[in-house]
């Protein structure tokens, strides 16, 4: 890491400590005020086991890090999936403490007891969803309207996948079922916007393998998200070699008049002034039809003054938690997920195929993302 990112990295990790612990700590009393839990020896118990379920993923990211292996994953995944459920359980105490100071202002009597087991068996019902959710993405259509679209692309279609985070967890045959999905659409071109893989070490060509089966006439073409950059650009291109895909490094290729643009994600402690580096792509014209892969959905008034068509992003996983996708809201604005249409210009954020962390999804659906042109 470069050293003057240390400082910015230790704020991080301090704030990020500070929200689980204080997270955990609610989980905490709000099990003991429900259940009157009133023994030293109980409380001690459970407080020490959500200290340790708080350090737990930090712990296990770490131990796969240094030494990739089943074990090392399955306590990974494990870790994660506590997060996704203390996070769903969090909110779920959250919204029983507003009910009980609701109760006290109208005088209802409220058992707690009562309102407690249906907290967890809520929680735990609605991360089980989320689980299998995570598991089972769907295909997502949409339609974008293109100025002086090419006779060649109407009606054609082209696949989005984002997010997929191949990684600890989420491996080849998750990818394969990707692939087979995508591949069963049928799509003229393919678009991987990023974050193909989840910023770990290890034999990433074996999971990148299922992509040497996705078929589309047109090409399938690749750019580098955030995760791309912790685990080092290059070794995501290496692990590409053996297939089919494409990748763009701030590049353009001319497909029977439509214009693909694909930007590459800064490395950590750089920035990239995307307009200009549009602007500066050989034979780029911002008066033909292009489409731009970016992997964030940042950079919009820049992006639009270079005359882009259509942007495709990802990133925000549609907040991939609730109530993080408010969050997410918060941060991105109307951009955070969907497609948008302005003028001439038109982006979709794709909620992503995959998940970071936890393997859950409970504020959205993965997808697929099938464009059709008019």
């Amino acid at each position: 890491m470069d050293q003057d990112l240390y400082p910015i990295f230790v704020i991080v990790m301090a704030l990020l400590l500070a929200v689980v612990f204080a997270g955990h700590y609610l989980i905490y009393y709000s099990t003991v005020k429900f259940f009157s839990v009133a023994t030293a020896q109980t409380k001690a118990i459970l407080g020490l086991v959500l200290l340790g379920l708080a350090l737990s993923f930090f712990v296990t990211s770490i131990l796969a890090r240094l030494s990739e292996n089943f074990v090392t994953r399955t306590l990974y995944f494990l870790s994660t999936l506590w997060l996704g459920v203390a996070t769903t359980l969090l909110a779920v105490f959250i919204a029983s403490w507003v009910v009980i100071w609701i109760s006290k202002y109208f005088s209802w009597q409220i058992n707690l007891i009562a309102l407690g087991v249906v907290a967890l068996i809520f929680s735990f019902a609605y991360s089980a969803y989320g689980i299998w959710n995570a598991y089972n993405p769907v295909i997502k259509e949409i339609t974008v309207n293109i100025k002086n679209l090419p006779p060649q692309w109407k009606d054609k279609k082209a696949a989005q996948l984002s997010d997929v985070h191949l990684g600890h967890v989420l491996r080849a045959g998750f990818m394969q079922k990707v692939v087979d999905e995508t591949n069963a659409q049928k799509p003229d071109i393919i678009f991987i916007t990023g974050d193909l893989f989840d910023g770990m070490d290890g034999d990433l060509a074996q999971l990148a393998k299922p992509l040497s089966n996705i078929k589309a006439p047109l090409g399938t073409y690749y750019v580098t998200g955030n995760h791309e950059t912790y685990l080092g650009v290059e070794n995501a291109y290496s692990a590409l070699k053996t297939t089919p895909v494409k990748t763009l490094k701030d590049q353009l290729v001319n497909i029977d008049g439509m214009q693909i643009i694909g930007i590459s994600y800064p490395e950590r402690g750089f920035s990239k002034d995307i307009g200009q580096v549009i602007k500066n792509l050989a034979y780029f014209n911002p008066q033909n039809p292009s489409i731009l892969l970016w992997h964030d959905p940042t950079k919009i008034d820049q992006v639009k003054q270079a005359g882009v068509s259509l942007q495709l992003s990802g990133h925000t996983h549609h907040g991939q938690i609730f109530p993080i996708n408010l969050v997410s809201r918060l941060v991105y604005g109307k951009y955070y997920t969907g497609l948008h249409q302005e003028e001439n210009y038109s982006i979709y954020t794709s909620n992503g195929v995959g998940v970071w962390g936890p393997t859950m999804r409970t504020g959205s659906r993965p997808e697929i993302v099938i464009i059709k042109f008019k």
